[in-house]
């Protein structure tokens, strides 16, 4: 079968290693006139035009005037069935959970609209340039099943779960132990590793799931050991204080997960806004990963991310927008929200850790940097084009930047959909803007 080259060229850039680890200056590589080779679907080189651009005699180019190119967006933390209710007024979580999301939830009872909006739902993400995404469904299984569809027509390399929850919630929303077992084994044999699409075991958070519950979905991480697991940790004082009185004989809300074997390698705990050191110790020593979701720490109120604090303690972080708290689809948005949380603590967020949270660190959060993440070669083509003059202000404030480091801080500020000129999912345009 012959292979299909596509060459991209305008300014090029991509994370190599985490700033924390190997300083902002060996975290990245830049190119500022390069070319992005694409072989079928995936990354064939990278490299200076000047060195790529006589070896491509033949080759389709595409060239961007004032674009940047990077890998795609990755989302470890968000929930489709929740698209509809985003921006939703006034409460913190758990009463915003009773008003708000369990009634919509309870729509994706219906296959066809769980199709619907897992079609808006999908095209949102594409239009703000996210490739890969840890998603929520619903309690469904036809939840699951819709997204899955849609996701694999489009070739996207996604994760999803059906949500585990037979307690602490409305009849209407509930499974129970055994029958949330027996689904998602079912939605597992049907989807997990087709196409480019992964199962996640997906309790809800430890309130909502009896013991019986939890055991089961340790049962299914022991059956099927290369699936993700995901949930929520932390995030609220008042749900930590619940899960206290729900758990007398557990010694803290991570301890719940770690006695139900929840924790290790593909684990992805959302938010994790008060975590003690002790807790940041284990979620490392076991390969665990936290979601940091900006948008809706701050929009629910739940409190300041410590992102230096799992720094020091060396656990996988990714950038999650945690719609329909989130109040953005957009990474940019989220790295926007990001610095400012740092910033209320007395913190820096470095443009280039920034970059390094919406691609690279998200892909070893997901352990898919194998995959996607940068422009090694051989991984997935997947990325997006950025435009430096996709608004007057925009343009204007590049015009002004005299570094690579003040134009990537100034798109994590004032970028959102519009910055997004064309979204690649393994090496074909899934979106190109309006």
């Amino acid at each position: 079968m012959t292979s299909t080259l596509k060459a991209y060229r305008a300014a090029i850039l991509h994370s190599i290693a985490d700033p924390a680890v190997v300083g902002v200056e060996q975290s990245y590589e830049y190119f500022e006139d390069g070319v992005l080779l694409v072989e079928d679907d995936r990354i064939a080189r990278v490299g200076h035009a000047a060195d790529l651009l006589p070896m491509l005699k033949g080759v389709e180019l595409t060239e961007y005037q004032d674009a940047l190119i990077t890998p795609g967006f990755i989302d470890t933390h968000i929930h489709y069935p929740q698209t509809g209710m985003i921006a939703s007024y006034g409460e913190q979580l758990l009463d915003w959970l009773n008003t708000y999301t369990f009634p919509t939830e309870k729509q994706f009872a219906d296959k066809a609209h769980a199709a619907d909006v897992a079609g808006i739902f999908l095209k949102e993400l594409l239009r703000n340039g996210t490739t890969t995404a840890l998603v929520f469904g619903s309690v469904h299984k036809q939840s699951v099943d819709a997204f899955f569809e849609v996701a694999c027509a489009l070739n996207l390399r996604m994760i999803a779960g059906k949500v585990l929850m037979d307690r602490n919630a409305p009849d209407y929303l509930t499974d129970t132990a055994e029958s949330g077992y027996a689904e998602s084994k079912e939605l597992i044999e049907r989807w997990h590793g087709k196409g480019r699409l992964h199962y996640a075991v997906t309790p809800r958070f430890a309130p909502t799931s009896t013991p019986e519950q939890l055991s089961l979905a340790g049962k299914l991480l022991g059956e099927y050991p290369d699936l993700y697991m995901h949930t929520h940790l932390s995030e609220n004082r008042q749900e930590i204080e619940w899960v206290k009185a729900l758990f007398p004989e557990r010694k803290g809300y991570l301890d719940v997960y770690d006695h139900y074997q929840l924790i290790g390698p593909r684990a992805v705990f959302a938010h994790g806004v008060h975590l003690c050191d002790e807790e940041c110790q284990r979620l490392a020593e076991t390969g665990s990963a936290v979601a940091f979701c900006p948008t809706s720490n701050l929009f629910l109120g739940s409190g300041l991310f410590d992102l230096n604090k799992l720094e020091q303690h060396r656990v996988r972080v990714g950038l999650g927008t945690d719609v329909g708290a989130g109040t953005s689809f957009s990474q940019l948005q989220s790295l926007n929200e990001a610095y400012k949380i740092m910033q209320l603590q007395g913190k820096k967020l470095d443009p280039f850790k920034s970059l390094y949270l919406a691609t690279l660190g998200g892909a070893e959060a997901l352990y898919l940097d194998d995959k996607i993440g940068n422009f090694v070669s051989g991984k997935d083509a997947d990325f997006v084009v950025l435009d430096y003059k996709a608004t007057p202000l925009i343009d204007y404030r590049m015009q002004q930047a005299r570094s690579l480091a003040e134009k990537l801080f100034a798109l994590c500020m004032l970028g959102d959909d519009r910055a997004i000129k064309q979204t690649f999912a393994a090496g074909q345009s899934v979106h190109v803007r309006d």
